[in-house]
């Protein structure tokens, strides 16, 4: 699949690039769309029979995992930062 996408991706850019250079060159004419009359018929007829779905609860008794939380000590690692000493105004030298 995205082999096909990446070549329909190609291929376009080639286009562009081809159209931008002036190597191709595509008139187009308009068109219209063909007329369509529709006379009599009927839909076809369909009858179905569909069941029924009922929802609701019952209890079970199942097994469920329970998670255990203890305390550890361990090594985590940590960041410290120092500020910039402010500058110290500059004094004339005479």
């Amino acid at each position: 699949m995205r082999a096909i996408l990446a070549i329909l991706v190609l291929a376009a850019v080639v286009i562009v690039a081809m159209i931008s250079l002036g190597m191709l060159n595509v008139n187009m004419q308009p068109g219209s769309l063909p007329t369509v009359k529709l006379e009599g018929g009927q839909p076809p007829a369909v009858k179905a029979d569909v069941g029924e779905v009922g929802m609701g609860y019952t209890n079970k008794t199942i097994q469920v995992p329970t998670v255990v939380m203890e305390n550890k000590v361990i090594q985590v690692p940590t960041v410290e930062v120092e500020k910039a000493k402010p500058a110290e105004p500059a004094t004339k030298a005479q």
